[in-house]
């Protein structure tokens, strides 16, 4: 990855533009591959969570490698009937047994909850303190959770992971993640692969010579925005990473703002206990 493929976060700690998502990746071989083909192709991002039930085989995954620990920055996340301060610290040791590491990179509330949103996060917040996680963050949380959540913690999140992609630009959240120095990550980011019929992103991508997947991740890169991109497939996990050898105009980001449709692909999971 070059100079420019990093983020500074609001602690210090750097952290890639791009990472591996796994959801859906099977807890064997298929996540294992993933995660190898990754890591040769360059990646040293992986996103996971306890939900997807595959965080053995990243680990595996990392541990084959024979890269440096330190090398390899590891997401995982909290699942909602984890959350509540004891059962987050549990759920904590969980993950990183499975994941046979003494430390993660970025620990993450997956879901809002509400009655216990706030709990969890202090919990994170001794795990952090601790130096077992060396950056604590959220998922989905809109402006007014936020603001709720950091009237109450002593650690700001240092990132806020939420679905974003062309029909769903979430400018005034990323406005306000600005304004606090809170990162924002894209999941969802190629919508399961629909910006590839987007006649604005082909064509796009026909002038820089590149997919409309890469003109996508591009566009939100270019906006200060970490990906995720999801993929078993090694020539796809290939093709994701290739985004540094070209810049979108202010013309084409224009074009691709004016995209938004405020509209959600995911469903939200902040009332599943």
């Amino acid at each position: 990855m070059d100079s420019n493929g990093s983020f500074v976060l609001n602690n210090g700690v750097t952290m890639p533009k791009i990472g591996l998502g796994v959801l859906f990746a099977q807890d064997n071989e298929e996540v294992e591959n993933a995660v190898a083909a990754a890591l040769q192709t360059g990646y040293r991002k992986i996103d996971t969570a306890s939900a997807y039930q595959n965080e053995r085989g990243v680990g595996k995954a990392i541990r084959e490698s024979e890269l440096p620990r330190a090398s390899i920055f590891i997401t995982t996340k909290v699942w909602n009937s984890q959350q509540g301060y004891d059962q987050t610290l549990a759920a904590f040791d969980q993950s990183l047994a499975a994941l046979q590491t003494d430390y993660i990179d970025m620990y993450l509330i997956h879901w809002p909850v509400p009655a216990k949103y706030k709990e969890t996060y202090k919990a994170m917040e001794r795990i952090y303190k601790s130096g077992r996680a060396k950056a604590i963050g959220v998922c989905n949380f809109n402006i007014l959770q936020l603001e709720d959540l950091m009237e109450h913690a002593d650690v700001l999140p240092a990132l806020n992971q939420v679905e974003m992609h062309p029909h769903l630009n979430q400018n005034p959240l990323l406005h306000f993640a600005n304004e606090h120095k809170i990162q924002l990550e894209a999941w969802r980011p190629i919508m399961m692969g629909e910006v590839l019929s987007i006649p604005e992103l082909i064509a796009i991508g026909k002038a820089h010579d590149k997919s409309a997947v890469q003109i996508a991740l591009r566009w939100l890169i270019q906006r200060g925005i970490s990906v995720i991109p999801k993929s078993v497939t090694p020539k796809r996990i290939k093709e994701n990473f290739e985004l540094f050898d070209f810049e979108l105009s202010k013309e084409d980001m224009d074009t691709i703002q004016g995209l938004n449709q405020d509209r959600r692909l995911g469903e939200d999971l902040s009332h599943v206990v």
